[in-house]
């Protein structure tokens, strides 16, 4: 059956949201939907009776009745014998993820483990409403923003700022995601056969990025074990290879979690400033510090040259596409003069609905920095119990495991785990001069049953690996149970 929200919860829940105009019945309804929309009440849980919830919100038995119904009405609730009245999300058309990110030839219970991204949080359908409501002011304008909204941006630099990064407005052009801002950057930066320096496994989507921009990638492979950007090895990298800028992830890096310390963040400046290299800093997941942890300075702190893109794909969620970079004001009229070869701006409704979330991020990061833990957690345990021949650190903080297959080939995983319904990317994807075929990534993203019932998937698919029973296909990525890595977040 399953789990109940208590009356009491419920009605903390939608009290602050009932007084106002019209039916009482249609103000709870609505009170309900807004919560179960924010992911408060999740999908899944089981509302109290309309009896039992009465006295807690002060209403009638027939109004409480009567916005339940309504919600079924809406498709936020379904009751089913023996259960009450469970919370659900309506049906949307199409699915309600792209066809482009989802794998082929997965059935009606598929888990897709190919993109590090979360359900929204609470606050995300508060913060619609009230960008909706400031809209108005923007209307008699043209809507171009190519840097960003003055008051984003400035939101943006003082956020910087307060992490060790001094920072002006001026310097923050907003962008329509970090991936794009990213691309921007290099377009700015480099010329076609120029050399990268790129981490070693890596973001998949940054490598086919550079390689899209005629870049010669030159790999430096990171400890997957210890976290150890391994100072030494770059310098001497560096050296020998020439690269003129380089793309990095410091924080909580895609795909190991690892995590830069400060004297790595000194000593990584130091190489990089001593040989020119422009560093590209991606920060999507430095807010997701789940440990509760003080975090690092920004690498850009030591590289008056670095550019640093961020998102708030990552921090709040996916469907708010909006991205930025912080650039020194030596290299702004490059970037910016990129940026216009790709658009006029970022929606303006998007921009005002981050602004809105960024004025409450302690308490909405806190509270997805919570949900994530609790998932990190409920999947290590069930590898740990399961599958504990894998190697697996913990992360502090990110979206992901990065574990050290015993044996076998992450590939054949893949193409295994196909079977049973989940979708994997496999460690070559993360390659960035190939190997890796004995890690696999694993994002905690999905909710606490589903992760259990990967690691419970995992373990049948693990056992075709070892008795040999998973043969990898020849005849193109999908039988390889890989995807292209412009697809896989």
């Amino acid at each position: 059956m399953p789990s109940l929200a208590p009356a009491s919860r419920v009605a903390d829940l939608v009290l602050p949201a009932l007084p106002g105009d019209g039916p009482a019945y249609a103000r709870l309804a609505e009170a309900l939907r807004r919560t179960i929309v924010d992911g408060r009440l999740p999908q899944g849980v089981r509302l109290p009776s309309e009896r039992d919830l009465t006295g807690p919100v002060g209403l009638s038995r027939t109004t409480v009745t009567r916005a339940y119904a309504e919600l079924r009405a809406q498709g936020y609730l379904a009751t089913r014998r023996g259960s009450g009245s469970v919370v659900q999300l309506p049906r949307v058309p199409g699915g309600r993820v792209d066809h482009l990110l989802t794998p082929a030839g997965l059935g009606e219970g598929a888990l897709d483990l190919t993109v590090t991204a979360a359900a929204a949080p609470a606050g995300i359908a508060d913060a619609y409403a009230r960008a909706t409501e400031d809209l108005g002011a923007y209307l008699s304008g043209t809507g171009y923003y190519p840097s960003g909204l003055p008051v984003l941006r400035e939101r943006i630099a003082d956020r910087f700022t307060a992490r060790g990064l001094a920072t002006t407005p001026d310097q923050v052009l907003v962008t329509p995601g970090a991936l794009a801002a990213v691309a921007i950057t290099l377009r700015a930066l480099i010329q076609r056969r120029d050399r990268v320096l790129l981490e070693t496994p890596t973001y998949p989507n940054a490598i086919a990025t550079l390689q899209g921009a005629g870049a010669r990638v030159v790999p430096h492979p990171i400890d997957h074990v210890d976290h150890d950007w391994e100072v030494a090895a770059l310098q001497r990298t560096v050296q020998q290879s020439g690269a003129r800028a380089a793309y990095l992830i410091p924080d909580f890096h895609n795909p190991t979690g690892a995590l830069m310390s400060s004297a790595q963040r000194e000593e990584v400046g130091g190489v990089l400033r001593r040989h020119g290299v422009v560093p590209v800093v991606d920060e999507s997941q430095a807010e997701l510090a789940l440990e509760g942890q003080p975090m690092p300075e920004p690498l850009g702190a030591h590289v008056p040259t670095a550019v640093t893109a961020g998102s708030a794909s990552k921090s709040f969620w996916g469907g708010l596409r909006v991205g930025w970079l912080r650039v020194p004001r030596s290299r702004m009229d490059e970037v910016a003069a990129s940026r216009l070869q790709l658009d006029l701006g970022v929606p303006v409704l998007e921009q005002l609905v981050l602004g809105h979330l960024l004025d409450r991020a302690d308490v909405i990061l806190h509270e997805q920095q919570a949900r994530l833990r609790e998932r990190r957690d409920t999947l290590l345990l069930a590898l740990r119990s399961q599958l504990p021949d894998w190697q697996v650190r913990v992360p502090a903080g990110g979206m992901s495991l990065w574990c050290r297959l015993p044996e076998g080939s992450s590939t054949a995983l893949a193409a295994a785990a196909r079977r049973y319904d989940v979708a994997l990317a496999a460690g070559p994807n993360f390659a960035a001069a190939g190997g890796l075929d004995g890690w696999i990534r694993l994002p905690f993203v999905l909710p606490p049953e589903q992760l259990q019932e990967v690691a419970a998937r995992l373990v049948l698919a693990w056992e075709d690996v070892v008795a040999g029973r998973a043969e990898v296909g020849r005849r193109d990525a999908a039988d390889r149970g890989e995807r292209p890595r412009s697809i896989i977040a």
